[in-house]
């Protein structure tokens, strides 16, 4: 079932002892998610089990990130991301997510584990500016070409930077 949830402006951190923790199937469905991740979600467990992951998708992140890392995990490598996700009642909360492939014993992809935790807060204002600069050239862009628009802005400035976008991530 999809909700129609609307982004507000109340936004709140992590506990720094959390640990946010689900796992997917190899389409995105939920098939596990810890009390900390229903606790910020908002969502009952019943309601995020079989839900694609992105139901907690805010509409601030850039789409280009999640290419990105699709593309990371789907070579079967592991990934660290800033993100921000949304809650049922359309507040906010930023993580810094580890996520990796689940594999098989013929190492085929099955699904995909997730651990998030808190960011520091300096890292969520460099990474906020960033990502609102990618989402504004997303829509700009238009539907065809806004993941490619955004991905070259952000490989420009990590190009300018000298880093992969994991150890810009890794460095915040």
């Amino acid at each position: 079932m999809k909700y129609k949830v609307s982004p507000n402006n109340k936004v709140f951190e992590l506990r720094e002892e959390d640990f946010i923790v689900s796992k997917t199937d190899s389409k995105g469905l939920i098939t596990y998610c810890n009390k900390i991740f229903i606790e910020y979600a908002k969502y009952t467990e019943k309601e995020l089990l079989g839900s694609q992951h992105n139901i907690i998708r805010h509409p601030d992140m850039p789409r280009s990130i999640f290419k990105l890392l699709w593309g990371t995990i789907g070579q079967k490598k592991e990934i660290f991301a800033y993100v921000k996700n949304m809650s049922k009642d359309g507040s906010a909360y930023w993580v810094i997510a580890n996520v990796t492939a689940s594999l098989d014993e013929n190492n085929s992809i099955i699904g995909h584990y997730s651990v998030r935790r808190k960011p520091k807060s300096t890292a969520v204002r460099a990474v906020s500016d960033l990502y609102k600069e990618m989402v504004d050239i997303e829509r700009r862009s238009g539907t065809r070409d806004a993941i490619s628009a955004s991905t070259e802005y952000l490989m420009s400035i990590l190009s300018k930077g000298g880093k992969s976008y994991e150890e810009f991530v890794l460095s915040l």
